[in-house]
């Protein structure tokens, strides 16, 4: 099945830095940053930079914006950009989540996107956290939560989906935006979580 043959991990590519997204969503990420125009975009989950050179350059092309992209593991080589920003740490750590609310703050349009440790208590400490810095009618976007049986993975244990579940059985200042949704192949089905506009 192409869904989860890996091919998107292995082979795809942006400006030559492995992105380990799928295309239709990396199109979803560009309609958000045109529509939005957020002045920053908090990425956890580093890993090579492909992710946050893509949005980086949508920042670019948008003419606002810049990419902050955490991950624990420092990478040598990782793509330059002006408006990226690369910090080594634990999303959740409290010293890295007072350098994202320095950063957030004042700021008329943030939006998140998680893609660090995909275990649901993990990811939903992480939403919690991360939520505060979203700015109404901007986005918390979970990523993979496809995986745990949600088609791919079904050994994963509980991950990203059910941490989806479960922040928002606690609170309605967000809801799934499915519009995100709309070419039906997507990692992160019922992860791209709006803010209301109250």
């Amino acid at each position: 099945m192409l869904y989860d043959s890996g091919v998107w991990v292995n082979d795809t590519k942006w400006r030559g830095v492995p992105v380990q997204k799928f295309p239709s969503d990396l199109w979803v990420y560009q309609e958000i940053i045109h529509d939005l125009k957020p002045d920053l975009i908090i990425e956890t989950g580093t890993c090579y930079g492909g992710s946050g050179l893509f949005m980086a350059d949508m920042c670019e092309l948008a003419g606002n914006g810049r990419v902050i992209s955490i991950d624990l593991n420092p990478r040598p080589n990782r793509p330059k950009h002006a408006r990226l920003e690369y910090f080594t740490g634990s999303s959740i750590d409290p010293v890295v989540l007072s350098l994202m609310t320095s950063a957030a703050r004042n700021l008329k349009t943030v939006m998140c996107v998680l893609d660090s440790d995909h275990t649901c208590n993990y990811v939903l400490q992480e939403m919690h956290e991360y939520a505060q810095f979203v700015t109404p009618g901007s986005y918390l976007i979970v990523e993979d939560t496809d995986v745990n049986g949600n088609p791919i993975c079904p050994d994963h244990g509980p991950g990203p989906f059910e941490a989806v579940e479960l922040f928002l059985s606690h609170g309605d200042a967000f809801e799934i935006d499915t519009s995100r949704e709309k070419f039906v192949v997507t990692q992160n089905p019922s992860g791209f979580l709006r803010k209301k506009i109250l």
